[in-house]
């Protein structure tokens, strides 16, 4: 008997974060180790903010101090000290939105939606794909898409779509919200927070760019479900999906009683009390997460969970996203073995003079195209931030683009690819549950990539164009 080949696996994240410390550990003593000095600057006259920022006329050359074993091996542990900040945010926020989840409030009034729209099932998709791209904005909904997948597609077939249509009203509502959000706390604000912006500044600029990006996936979303309704057969998943036996039970959804409208309603004031704060009082992460922590209390209060319950609930929310947020930790031990060596500051100028005499709007685009490919190997959101904004909001300064353009191009990058690439978790359970192939799925979706990417694109240089900051 032949030995069946061994298929390739994608490398787990932590593998590739940990071969990069090591990779930077050795070029430490191969790479010369040179030095910008920092100055401070004024953000903002108002408050009087400051943000530390290169001088580059002050590039100069510093005694080597290549990175030991030992210093490679407390990178991680180093690193997660230094995250500790933005861990411990991750944690917060992902056990309260699992107390939130478990609830079932967000899943009863969709369900009410479902139920009240069943006759008019076309009208579903911008709604449904709107309400979606809500939770990927404002909390970056993702893996909790996950239940509302498989109720969708029956109810789709049903209507006389398809399966993908199913997936996609979902998958693409959420997603689109994730690239183009406005509050997201696992992309934006941790991002802007690596990079020493005010947290949610350029508010405006991003819902400008929210409205398009679920606007330009809705059309296309529904102009399939249009063709797919006009002509069945051609649906990619048309011969499987007549063989399926699971039909949308709309009875089965949880009631939307006082109680759930309760929870969505102390939902809806903890979103407007964090956006007031952050803008008005400069609310940072901790009292954001504390924000987070007492919306989960009183959602668990209202949800009748109990003591015991709503710590469990608490419990898993943060043993479920720790891998994630772990993410952060090590990627920070990257930083902190090119600090050990001394050689951060020498790939920032090396990067900076293949860059230099370049505009500045160039040099902003090429950032954008770095974090879509980053995407694909580091997919998590929070873990991206903070392997590539330490070095993206230096160079930066560098090079002429603005530190708020370099989130932007961090948080399209980031996004777009989520219900693309196969090393998202979360996306590929979504479609082995949808039982759609990802072949189908990804020569599917490919038209819909390529037009989010080219507004992402344009979106960057509008950044940069007006200095967004």
């Amino acid at each position: 008997m032949e030995k069946q080949k061994k298929k390739f696996a994608v490398p787990h994240v932590y593998i590739l974060l940990l071969a990069l410390i090591l990779l930077f550990s050795v070029l430490s003593y191969v790479i010369p180790a040179n030095v910008y000095d920092y100055h401070d600057v004024v953000v903002n006259p108002d408050t009087g903010q400051t943000r530390s920022v290169i001088d580059p006329s002050t590039y100069h050359a510093v005694d080597p101090t290549p990175v030991s074993l030992l210093q490679f091996l407390t990178a991680v542990p180093r690193g997660m000290q230094e995250s500790a900040q933005i861990i411990f945010f991750i944690f917060i926020v992902g056990g309260a939105m699992t107390v939130l989840q478990e609830t079932r409030a967000i899943e009863a009034g969709m369900g009410r939606l479902i139920k009240s729209l069943k006759n008019s099932s076309i009208v579903i998709i911008p709604i449904v794909m709107f309400l979606f791209s809500l939770c990927g904005s404002v909390f970056g909904m993702a893996e909790e898409t996950i239940p509302f997948i498989p109720i969708f597609v029956s109810l789709m077939i049903a209507s006389g779509f398809d399966s993908i249509t199913g997936v996609a009203i979902v998958l693409c509502g959420a997603g689109a919200g994730f690239a183009g959000a406005f509050i997201n706390p696992f992309t934006i604000q941790v991002a802007q927070g690596i990079a020493e912006l005010e947290l949610l500044s350029g508010f405006g600029f991003r819902i400008a760019m929210y409205v398009c990006m679920v606007l330009l996936t809705t059309v296309l979303v529904m102009r399939y479900a249009l063709k797919i309704k006009k002509n069945p057969e051609l649906s990619p998943m048309y011969e499987f999906d007549k063989t399926r036996e699971d039909v949308a039970d709309l009875e089965a959804l949880p009631p939307f009683g006082t109680r759930e409208k309760l929870i969505l309603v102390v939902f809806v004031i903890t979103i407007i009390m964090l956006v007031y704060n952050v803008i008005q009082n400069g609310w940072y992460m901790d009292e954001i997460a504390a924000l987070f922590l007492a919306m989960s209390m009183s959602v668990g209060a209202i949800g009748g969970l109990g003591f015991n319950n709503y710590a469990n609930c608490l419990g898993r929310g943060m043993a479920e996203i720790a891998s994630g947020a772990l993410v952060v930790g090590f990627a920070r031990g990257i930083l902190v073995v090119m600090t050990d060596g001394q050689i951060l500051h020498t790939i920032l100028h090396g990067a900076a003079s293949l860059l230099e005499g370049l505009p500045g709007m160039v040099s902003a685009v090429g950032m954008y195209i770095f974090q879509c490919l980053l995407n694909f190997i580091v997919p998590s959101g929070s873990g991206q931030a903070a392997v590539s904004m330490p070095i993206m909001a230096p160079l930066a300064d560098l090079v002429g683009v603005s530190r708020q353009t370099a989130c932007i191009a961090f948080q399209l990058g980031d996004g777009i690819s989520n219900v693309f690439t196969p090393t998202s978790g979360y996306f590929m359970a979504g479609l082995a549950l949808a039982k759609v192939p990802w072949a189908k799925w990804a020569k599917w979706f490919l038209p819909i990539i390529g037009l989010q990417y080219l507004l992402g694109a344009i979106f960057v240089i509008i950044a940069q164009a007006i200095g967004l900051q």
